[in-house]
């Protein structure tokens, strides 16, 4: 599977890259994380615990992780457990998906869940999702002046789709189109879509937002960003971009 290239936000301010290098995160201090193991899908992975603290890990935090390794996903979307940034929260936890037809990947991303025991004033809880998805358009497709928003619209409407109920909503939704000279321009122009994205679940009485659900949520964003067609029939509202080529390696 190939990993998802690019840079992702707490929706606080801080960046981490999707390759494991860390930037500054505006926090109350900096946080150290843990790798996320294999897992994804009912793989094992380990837990990030707080810089210059302990290794205790949060049981709110270990059941949030645990329900996003149990979550049934759709065929077509390969998931597994990858490093997760290590300055962005106390614990942290990762993923990468690919959307996968035969041998060609139309879509991938990466998710983050990010909780921070003691609440953090900018996402308004204690967990924070984090997202960047990307997939290659066709030119013609990426031109559209409407792109933007249609994306943006994807991954609210996945969420709402799903009834989940969110805060702090943010992101950024950007296209790209790449044309080639000289000794590459026997190469055809290439154009690509991200979005960058993070929000804040609801947790339940229990203090545990529902991340299968929220992952789940995801997962159809992805799909949508891919073309394929919604896993629900009947879904006239959902609209796809056809004709993607598979995510192209940094």
């Amino acid at each position: 599977m190939a990993a998802a290239q690019g840079r992702l936000s707490d929706g606080a301010g801080g960046m981490d890259d999707a390759k494991g290098t860390e930037e500054e995160a505006r926090h109350k201090g900096n946080h150290n994380g843990s790798n996320g193991g294999s897992g994804g899908s009912g793989g094992n992975g380990s837990t990030g615990s707080g810089a210059g603290g302990g290794s205790t890990v949060p049981p709110a935090f270990t059941a949030a992780v645990e329900a996003l390794r149990a979550a049934r996903l759709r065929p077509q979307i390969e998931v597994e457990a990858t490093r997760a940034p290590q300055r962005l929260a106390p614990h942290a936890y990762a993923l990468e998906a690919a959307v996968v037809d035969g041998d060609e990947e139309l879509a991938d991303g990466r998710l983050v869940l990010l909780h921070e025991p003691a609440g953090h004033e900018a996402w308004h809880g204690t967990f924070r999702l984090v997202t960047l998805v990307r997939a290659e358009l066709e030119p013609e497709m990426a031109a559209d002046p409407l792109l933007p928003d249609v994306c943006w619209s994807w991954l609210t409407g996945a969420l709402q789709a799903r009834g989940l109920t969110y805060g702090e909503p943010s992101g950024t939704v950007t296209r790209a189109s790449s044309h080639y000279f000289g000794g590459l321009s026997a190469r055809p122009s290439a154009s690509q879509i991200e979005i960058r994205a993070s929000w804040t679940p609801r947790e339940s009485l229990g203090g545990v937002p529902d991340t299968a659900a929220h992952l789940s949520s995801w997962c159809d964003l992805l799909a949508q960003v891919a073309g394929l067609p919604p896993a629900a029939p009947g879904d006239a509202s959902v609209v796809t971009l056809p004709q993607r080529r598979g995510p192209q390696s940094r």
